[in-house]
């Protein structure tokens, strides 16, 4: 008996370099409908044996009808179609079980993009870079900022070119104070800290030097805090005879602060501090005495070039923060006996800590010179140490075996290939739901089809920030045009942010954009990072809500902006909006001093006197309650001509007793012609809304995180993270059956289970639309 079609015959093969474009091959040969037989790795690339789904069907449609015409030694091969959730058979059929058969034959995709993690593409791709990653190893690179360096480099470079591009990016980003000039005119009290002998004495005394040869031993004075090492004081008072400059000794603040307090006509003060290890408890006890005084004390870091890179990192950590005193900046000590300074240079681009002096030597005061971009750089790459035990070569890092940072990503792909085969097993039943929750996402007003693009792009090397603030901004317009009236609320606000290995702080400062008809926000189209330093800043433009002010300014959204801050903004930033046109409202609490406009006395606006309308039921808290509104025209307690602004007042009472249960203060430059109950829902819809700006940092975190400084995507991944934020937010807050099925199917792919009768977190459910994303990103053709 003769078989019709043998699966032998009309099955077809297709290679590639990588699955994604061999299943892109195979699909536009055999359409949409192919059936994906075997695939597996060979050494021309991936390959992949595929047929139309009619043969598949024939073919076993006819082994059923004849199997005993099959010789025994050469049966008929089944389709392969590789099974995920079990080894048994998997139904051929696509059609009715779609995104099932999607999962099963996308399996060697989505394994590929999870050893993604292991493999740089580009690095494979390009031989060189490589060889520049173990240059930049060998002198003392971290292999994260190493690999951020190379991000950008071109390909096809030779090494001199690539080494040349490495070069110019560590000049471009290594932070330095050139101006000594002006660091010494300004003069002050500068207090140099750092480990146990770093050298903070000797380079006291040579910056001393500096000072006395640039304005006159008169106008300077050396203090020593240490009373622990024997010595120590004798050792800078020789230094002070020389120079003829006087020396006092501390033991604790209150005697610093007499101590400064008398040499506050000198024009510099220098103090020498005890020397603790990093890991000391006293460090903080050290830098809050510094901080204590009414004379600012700047700090400077002196970094031992001697020291290794992740000693070094330890020290910064230790010694930066304190009260809101940051660094000043630092300076290298020991230059000369270093083997690889490139620790140095990543330590501080990472931590952006400006370099001040660098010290080579014991001479007093020659061997200490400003700090020089180019020759940093240069040195880095010429004081490689001839027998580096400690670091590969390039025979040890091509013996065949992997090195360590290679063996740990294959390690990490690993478990994470596990992770989510798991994953697949257990959602391969509910293919269906997962289709119908992708559908229901789409089509609800959620942005979720935008969110899924810009989730690509986060992973697209070669789409930088300014393409995806781009895109931002016509999303945010279509947006505003759809879901607001007249006006669009501009809720702005600052999170605390930390990057993920150095803990570096970082204040972002964004605008959500809230619809106001609904209060939900529709678009977060832009994101202002700066260091937590900032955060005592006395210039009122950097003052949370005003840069955002400033921008969203210049666009035209084609609806009128309301600005809605956090705190009063500062009386000359209001008269300058004002002159603007700006609108706003901003919370302010009760204390608030105000004139009365009644008897045009001082009050304080808890002490005014408001005629509250008419209340209306809502729920405070889980418990029926009673809300009321007022509002009065009021002047500031402030110079400068403000004009008059309106007060809104938000009442909550409990509904039995009466109580008062809350009570909130906005004031407002909005006229009359937005009504006093819309102006009280704005404020509750922005209040409400608050909570979504937190939601950054999750949304940062499965993106990749912050990463450190020379990461060429950080900012990015900070954007793609506070759009996708408004759409997690909004399905947070949707009604409806189809809602509540898919919170709980976004926290099952998360791998914690909703639990009944608890709704699903705001971090749970970003973590859900990540996975989410990343499957239908696997099944996408």
């Amino acid at each position: 008996m003769n078989i019709p079609t043998d699966v032998r015959t009309s099955a077809r093969k297709f290679v590639a370099p990588t699955s994604r474009e061999a299943l892109r091959l195979a699909r536009q040969a055999l359409g949409d409908e192919a059936i994906v037989l075997t695939n597996r790795v060979t050494a021309e690339g991936v390959e992949i044996v595929a047929m139309v789904q009619e043969d598949v069907e024939e073919v076993r449609a006819s082994a059923a009808a004849a199997p005993q015409a099959l010789p025994a030694a050469a049966p008929l091969p089944t389709p392969a179609i590789a099974p995920i959730a079990a080894p048994a058979a998997v139904p051929a059929p696509l059609a009715a079980e779609s995104v099932l058969g999607e999962l099963h034959s996308m399996r060697c995709m989505i394994e590929e993009q999870l050893a993604g993690v292991a493999w740089n593409e580009k690095q494979r791709r390009d031989p060189m870079r490589g060889r520049l990653l173990r240059t930049l190893l060998g002198a003392g690179f971290s292999a994260r900022l190493s690999k951020a360096m190379l991000e950008h480099l071109p390909t096809g470079q030779s090494y001199a070119q690539g080494m040349a591009f490495v070069r110019s990016e560590l000049i471009r980003t290594l932070p330095v104070h050139e101006d000594e000039d002006a660091l010494l005119a300004q003069g002050g009290v500068y207090a140099l800290m750092g480990p146990t002998g770093v050298g903070k004495t000797t380079t006291t005394a040579k910056l001393a030097a500096r000072c006395v040869m640039r304005f006159g031993a008169d106008k300077l004075a050396l203090v020593t805090t240490d009373s622990y090492r024997i010595g120590a004081y004798e050792q800078l008072r020789i230094y002070g005879q020389i120079l003829n400059v006087p020396v006092y000794a501390v033991k604790d603040a209150a005697d610093l602060h007499l101590v400064l307090q008398d040499l506050r006509d000198k024009h510099m003060v220098l103090i020498d501090t005890v020397g603790m290890s990093q890991r000391d408890r006293a460090v903080s006890d050290q830098i809050a005495m510094l901080c204590s005084t009414q004379r600012p004390v700047k700090r400077l870091l002196l970094l031992n070039a001697t020291s290794h890179g992740d000693t070094l990192n330890e020290v910064v950590h230790a010694y930066r923060h304190g009260s809101g005193n940051e660094l000043a900046g630092c300076i290298f000590t020991k230059v000369d006996e270093a083997t690889h300074p490139g620790a140095l240079i990543d330590t501080v681009i990472r931590h952006r800590l400006p370099v001040h002096y660098v010290s080579s030597g014991q001479k007093v005061p020659e061997n200490l010179m400003r700090a020089d971009r180019a020759q940093l750089v240069d040195s880095a790459f010429q004081a490689n140490s001839r027998s580096a035990l400690f670091v590969p070569g390039e025979g040890d890092l091509q013996d065949g075996s992997a090195n360590a940072e290679a063996s740990a990503a294959h390690a990490e792909a690993e478990r994470q290939r596990l992770q989510y085969r798991q994953l697949i097993r257990a959602m391969a039943h509910d293919a269906q739901e997962v289709a119908a929750a992708a559908s229901a996402l789409a089509a609800a007003p959620l942005g979720f089809e935008q969110a899924r693009v810009l989730w690509r792009l986060a992973a697209d090397e070669d789409v930088g920030h300014k393409a995806v603030l781009q895109a931002l901004m016509a999303h945010a317009t279509s947006e505003i045009g759809a879901g607001c009236d007249t006006h669009v609320l501009a809720l702005s606000g600052q999170v605390g942010l930390k990057s993920d290995e150095g803990g570096d702080a970082y204040h972002c400062q964004g605008s959500l954009l809230l619809s106001d008809r609904s209060g939900l926000p529709l678009a977060a189209p832009n994101q202002w990072l700066s260091t937590a330093a900032t955060r005592n800043a006395t210039d009122p433009t950097r003052k949370p809500g005003v840069r955002q002010v400033q921008w969203l300014r210049q666009q035209d959204f084609g609806k009128t902006v309301v600005h809605v801050l956090p705190r009063l903004p500062a009386a000359e930033l209001m008269l300058q909006w004002q002159v603007q046109r700006q609108q706003w409202m901003a919370r302010v609490p009760g204390s608030t001093a105000v004139t009365d406009p009644r008897t045009g006395e001082y009050a304080t606006l808890t002490g005014l006197d408001f005629s509250f309308g008419d209340p209306r039921a809502v729920v405070f808290k889980g418990r029926a309650a009673l809300q009321s509104v007022a509002e009065a025209q009021v002047t500031l307690r402030t110079d400068g001509g403000l004009p008059g602004l309106r007060c809104v007042v938000t009442r909550v009472t409990d509904a039995r007793s009466h109580k008062i249960l809350a009570q909130s203060h906005a004031l407002t430059n909005i006229g009359r012609d937005v009504p006093l109950q819309r102006l009280a829902q704005w404020q509750c819809w922005a209040a409400e809304a608050e909570p979504c700006l937190r939601l950054l940092r999750q949304g940062l975190s499965v993106l990749g995180g912050l990463g450190e400084a020379g990461d060429p995507h950080m900012m990015k991944r900070l954007l793609i993270a506070g759009q996708v934020t408004t759409t997690v937010w909004r399905l947070l807050q949707a009604n409806g059956d189809w809602a509540g099925r898919t919170r709980a199917l976004l926290s099952q792919l998360t791998g914690r289970p909703a639990r009944s009768g608890r709704p699903v977190s705001g971090n749970v459910l970003y973590a859900g639309v990540g996975k989410l994303f990343f499957l239908l990103e696997a099944l996408d053709t």
